[in-house]
């Protein structure tokens, strides 16, 4: 598998938010490799979507991370507890990027079940193994990551994106989560994720 390159994330934000589907999520912490594939995203898109936190091109500290090159991480915590992972996606400048919404672990479950429950991953519940990745926060506790990280290089050695296996499976779309206020934008069908197995 090769690592995927800015030019990937050069392109159509809901575009790329369905690519994602199927790529391998890799995060090297303190010296092991953990990772994930990707089965869960959302596009935002700030030029004409009022979900984005930089709608209407809003620059504040939070989002000045939406006007980077594609290719770049946007971490940002949510009601105060809580880290989502997005990437950053189309021109410098274009405040647009696809949040990570969930991620069938790959590699490192060990380290993923110590970081979220503080245990080792044999001593996990079925239910605890099926909830380790399946909610952006949950993934970014899981990957260790948090607001240090913001603006990290995608195509660096610490955070990257693989390949991984796209196609083959179904793939679902509908309105995003979380976004009532919104307006009507909250009815946009830029959620994607695989079909139920």
């Amino acid at each position: 598998m090769e690592q995927l390159t800015r030019e990937f994330f050069s392109r159509d934000t809901v575009t790329v938010a369905r690519d994602l589907l199927g790529r391998h999520l890799v995060r090297v912490y303190r010296g092991r490799v953990l990772s994930g594939r990707i089965t869960e995203t959302e596009a935002y898109v700030g030029r004409c979507d009022r979900a984005c936190h930089a709608y209407g091109y809003r620059r504040t500290a939070r989002t000045e991370t939406l006007f980077a090159r594609p290719g770049t991480a946007y971490i940002y915590m949510i009601y105060g507890m809580y880290h989502c992972l997005n990437l950053v996606t189309e021109e410098e400048g274009e405040p647009a990027a696809v949040l990570i919404r969930s991620l069938e672990p790959l590699s490192g479950e060990e380290t993923m079940a110590g970081l979220r429950y503080q245990r080792p991953f044999k001593e996990l519940t079925a239910a605890r193994r099926k909830n380790l990745l399946n909610g952006p926060g949950k993934i970014c506790q899981a990957l260790a990551l948090d607001r240090s990280l913001d603006g990290l290089d995608l195509t660096g050695s610490e955070l990257y994106v693989l390949t991984g296996d796209p196609g083959g499976r179904e793939i679902l779309s509908g309105p995003r989560i979380g976004v009532d206020y919104a307006g009507e934008d909250a009815a946009l069908p830029w959620r994607f994720r695989y079909a139920p197995v």
